[in-house]
C-alpha cells in the first residue's frame, strides 16, 4: 500500500520551492567521459568456434603413465573404452603454446568454505572454480570473449549439436555419446531429464545459482526422444538466448544413479532437507563430469581435486585431458588469495580488488616475480541501487516506506547521481588509468553498448541541492540534513540506510565515499556492512534502502541472464522485487524496460537486437534504475610455470576466469614442473569412499 505521496510533491509543497530549484539541472546530461589509456590491457586473439574445438574420432588416444598401471592393472578400463564415440577435440592452432604435456598441480587458495556436494540442491562447493573444474553443462560460456562477435553464440558441450525446427518453437538436441562419469556410469538424457523433472521442476529444490523452469522460458518444456537425443519446445520463435542459459551454472545436470537415491521422490520417508545434505564435503569421490574429482577435504584447511579418469575431452594428438594431476583448495580467506598468488604459493587468482592494484603490478615487473598479471578489459562496475519497490516487499516502516518513495521520485535520483563525484571514488580506490566513471546499464565491453545512448550525469554539487529541494527535502532544523515533509514520519531528518558487504574492502571504500559525499548533499546516509550471506538474505528479502553492489555478468553480455536486465519477474531485481500479493508496483519507465528485454528474449534478428539494446541503455541510465559508480578492469594472476593461457582472458565476462582458461588445457612444461601433488600417481575411487583417492597397486 502507497502510504504517501512524496514523489509527487503537493501543490503547497511546490509553492516553497525556492529560485534555487526552479533553476535546477544547470548542467546538462552527456555521454560518459573517454576512459583513460591504459597499457597494461591485454587483447584477446578473436577466432570461430570450429577454431576452438569440435567432436570427432581419432585413430588412437593417449593417457599418463600412471593411469595405464590402473589399466594393466586390471583397475581401470582401456582409455578408448573410457571416452565417447567421439570426444570433444580441442585444436592445436586455439594452443597458445600447443599441445601439453602431463604431470603437476594448480594450488588455489579461496575464501568460501564447502557446504557439500549437492550443486543441484543448492549447496556450495566453496567457489573459486570447485564447481567449474567438477561440473559440465550443456553449453559453455567462458571461452566465449575469443569468439568472433559474428559467430558468437554458445560452445557445445554436454549437448554436442543442435537444430531448430522450422517454426522455430523446438529445439533438438544430441548429447554425446558414450560419455561416462567419474565412476564408469554412463552419462545419457536420464541425467538430464532428473535434473529437469526433479531438480528445477520441483519448487522444494533450488540449485546453487537459482535456476528454475522460467529461466529458460515461462510455459517452456523439455522430453527425452532417446538415450542421447532431448528436445526442447517454446512459446517464443528461436529464443537463442537460451542456449547461453543451458551454461554454467544454471544446466548443469547432477550424477542421477546417485542423486535419485536420497531424493524424496525416490526415497521412501526423505526429506528435502536431507536430500540437500545427503553428499556433505567428507563425501569423497562424488561423481563428476568435469575434468577433476574430489578427493580429500579437511575443514578449514584444504579440498584436492584429481584427474577424471573417464573425462571425455582431449587433444589433437588423441591425449586425454585434463594435462594437471591435481587442483588444490586452500581454505583461507578471499584477500589472501592475492597475497599467495604474487608470492608464488599460489597459482591463479583474479584480482578484483584494485586497492592491490599498484603493489601487484609493481611486484610481477621484478624479474624474480613467480606470477604474471594480465589485465583485461573493465568489466567490473559497481553501482548504487535504490530499492524501488513501495507496495511491501520487506515489510519497511514508516521511515523505510518515505525513503521508498523517495527513490521513485525522478528529481530525488537525479540529485544522488549529480551529488556524486564518480572520479573521486574511483581514486579513492586506486591512483592511475584504471578505474574510470561508470553511468550504469550495459558496461562498454559489450557489443551492444552504444555509447550515443547512454545518459551520463556529470557531477554538479549545486545541481544536486537544487533536485534536491525541488524533490521537496529542505533542512528545516539546521542541522546540515534534509527533512521529510512535516507530514511525512514528523518531519524528521531523511535517513537512508546503505547495506554493502563488509567481505571486501572496495565494496566498503565505495560505500563509504558515497555516504561522505551524500552528507555534502545533506543526505545522512548509514552504512550496513554485513557479511557476504548475510548481506545477500537481507537484499533478497528487501531489508535495504539503498546498497552499493558489484554488477552482474548480465550487463557485460546482455546474452547471458537476459532476464536479470529488468525486473521480468517477480523475484527477479535486486532493487524492484513484488511486494507480499505477488504485484509490482512499476514506474511508467521500468514497464518500457521489461517490454524491451521481453522484445530482445523474443527476437533472433541482430538489427533489432542491437536496436533494443539502445533503447534499453537509454531508459536504465536517463530515468537511473540503477546508478553507476565506478569501472575498472580486473586482472588474472598466473603463476609463470603455466602455460596454454588465453591472451586477454578476463576474470569475468560471459563466466569466471576458471572457465574462460579452459583449465583442461593448461599445462607446465615438463622442465619447470614441480613436486606439490599431495596424491601423485591416484585416481578417484568410488563413491563415499572414506580414505578419498585409491592407487593402482
Amino acid at each position: 500500500m502507497r502510504k504517501h505521496a512524496i514523489a509527487l510533491g503537493g501543490a503547497g509543497l511546490m509553492l516553497g520551492i525556492s529560485l534555487l530549484a526552479a533553476q535546477a539541472q544547470t548542467v546538462a546530461p552527456t555521454t560518459p567521459p573517454e576512459p583513460p589509456k591504459f597499457d597494461a590491457q591485454q587483447v584477446p586473439t578473436f577466432v570461430g568456434i570450429k577454431d576452438i574445438q569440435e567432436f570427432k574420432a581419432l585413430p588412437e588416444y593417449h593417457e599418463p603413465d600412471y593411469v595405464k598401471a590402473f589399466v594393466d592393472a586390471g583397475k581401470l578400463p582401456p582409455v578408448a573404452e573410457r571416452l565417447p564415440k567421439e570426444p570433444l577435440v580441442y585444436k592445436t592452432a586455439n594452443m597458445p603454446d600447443g599441445i601439453g604435456t602431463y604431470g603437476d598441480v594448480m594450488r588455489h587458495v579461496i575464501g568460501g568454505r564447502p557446504e557439500g556436494w549437492n550443486y543441484s540442491a543448492g549447496q556450495t562447493q566453496g567457489w573459486g572454480g570447485i564447481d567449474i573444474g567438477l561440473s559440465e553443462c550443456l553449453t559453455r560460456t567462458g571461452p566465449l570473449f575469443q569468439v568472433k562477435a559474428e559467430e558468437l553464440e554458445p560452445l557445445p558441450n554436454l549437448a554436442k549439436s543442435w537444430e531448430w525446427s522450422e517454426d522455430g518453437h523446438q529445439l533438438t538436441m544430441h548429447l554425446i555419446e558414450g560419455a561416462k562419469w567419474s565412476d564408469g556410469d554412463p552419462f545419457d538424457a536420464e541425467d538430464i531429464m532428473f535434473y529437469w523433472n526433479d531438480v528445477l521442476l520441483d519448487p522444494q529444490v533450488t540449485p546453487l545459482n537459482g535456476a528454475s523452469p522460467e529461466t529458460f522460458g515461462v510455459g517452456t518444456t523439455l522430453e527425452e526422444v532417446d538415450p542421447y537425443t532431448i528436445k526442447w519446445t517454446f512459446k517464443d520463435v528461436k529464443p537463442t538466448q537460451y542456449l547461453y542459459a543451458m551454461a554454467y551454472g544454471n544446466f548443469c545436470p547432477g550424477p542421477s544413479h546417485i542423486l535419485k537415491a536420497e531424493h524424496p521422490k525416490y526415497k521412501d520417508g526423505a526429506t528435502y532437507d536431507q536430500f540437500k545434505n545427503a553428499f556433505p564435503p567428507e563425501y569423497l569421490n562424488i561423481p563428476v563430469m568435469g575434468a577433476w574429482a574430489p578427493v580429500e577435504y579437511r575443514a578449514n584447511d584444504i579440498i584436492v581435486m584429481r584427474r577424471n579418469p573417464y573425462y571425455w575431452k582431449v587433444d589433437e594428438n588423441g591425449n586425454q585431458l585434463p594435462y594437471l594431476n591435481e587442483l588444490q583448495y586452500r581454505l583461507s580467506t578471499w584477500a589472501d588469495r592475492d597475497v599467495q598468488a604474487v608470492a608464488g604459493s599460489g597459482d591463479l587468482s583474479n584480482l578484483e580488488q584494485p586497492e592491490s592494484f599498484v603493489e601487484a603490478l609493481r611486484r610481477s615487473a621484478e624479474e624474480s616475480a613467480p606470477a604474471r598479471l594480465a589485465f583485461g578489459a573493465r568489466t567490473i562496475s559497481y553501482s548504487l541501487y535504490p530499492n524501488l519497490s513501495a507496495n511491501g516487499w520487506g515489510e519497511p516502516d514508516a521511515r523505510g516506506q518515505a525513503v521508498r518513495e523517495l527513490n521513485r521520485n525522478l528529481d530525488f535520483r537525479k540529485a544522488v547521481t549529480y551529488a556524486l563525484d564518480r572520479q573521486a571514488l574511483g581514486e579513492a580506490l586506486v591512483k592511475g588509468p584504471f578505474t574510470t566513471p561508470y553511468a550504469g546499464g550495459l558496461m562498454p565491453p559489450t557489443s551492444y553498448y552504444d555509447n550515443d545512448s547512454t545518459v551520463y550525469y556529470p557531477y554538479s554539487l549545486d545541481d544536486a541541492k537544487a533536485l534536491l529541494e525541488k524533490a521537496g527535502l529542505v533542512d528545516t532544523d539546521g542541522n546540515g540534513f534534509v527533512n521529510f515533509p512535516a507530514d511525512v514520519v514528523g518531519g524528521a531528518d531523511v535517513e537512508i540506510t546503505l547495506l554493502a558487504t563488509s567481505d571486501y574492502q572496495t565494496d566498503k571504500s565505495l560505500a563509504e565515499g558515497v555516504i561522505a559525499q551524500m552528507e555534502r548533499l545533506g543526505l545522512r546516509v548509514i552504512a550496513q556492512f554485513q557479511a557476504g550471506n548475510q548481506r545477500d538474505a537481507n537484499y533478497q528479502a528487501g531489508k535495504f534502502d539503498w546498497q552499493v553492489l558489484r554488477n552482474g555478468a548480465d550487463l557485460i553480455t546482455v546474452v547471458q541472464n537476459t532476464q536479470n536486465l529488468a525486473p521480468t519477474g517477480p523475484q527477479i531485481s535486486y532493487n524492484h522485487r513484488a511486494g507480499t500479493d505477488g504485484t509490482q508496483d512499476f514506474l511508467p519507465f521500468e514497464q518500457e524496460m521489461v517490454d524491451t528485454v521481453n522484445s530482445f528474449v523474443a527476437t533472433a534478428d541482430p538489427a533489432e537486437r542491437i536496436e533494443l539494446m539502445k533503447t534499453y541503455q537509454r531508459l536504465y541510465t536517463e530515468n537511473l534504475f540503477a546508478i553507476g559508480l565506478t569501472q575498472y578492469p580486473g586482472a588474472l594472476i598466473i603463476n609463470k610455470r603455466f602455460v596454454n593461457v588465453p591472451p586477454g582472458t578476463p576474470i569475468l565476462q560471459f563466466n569466471w576466469a576458471e572457465d574462460s582458461l579452459i583449465r583442461e588445457r593448461l599445462y607446465v612444461p615438463a622442465e619447470q614442473q614441480s613436486s606439490n601433488e599431495l596424491f601423485p600417481d591416484t585416481l578417484p575411487g568410488a563413491p563415499g569412499v572414506g580414505n578419498g583417492p585409491i592407487k593402482s597397486n
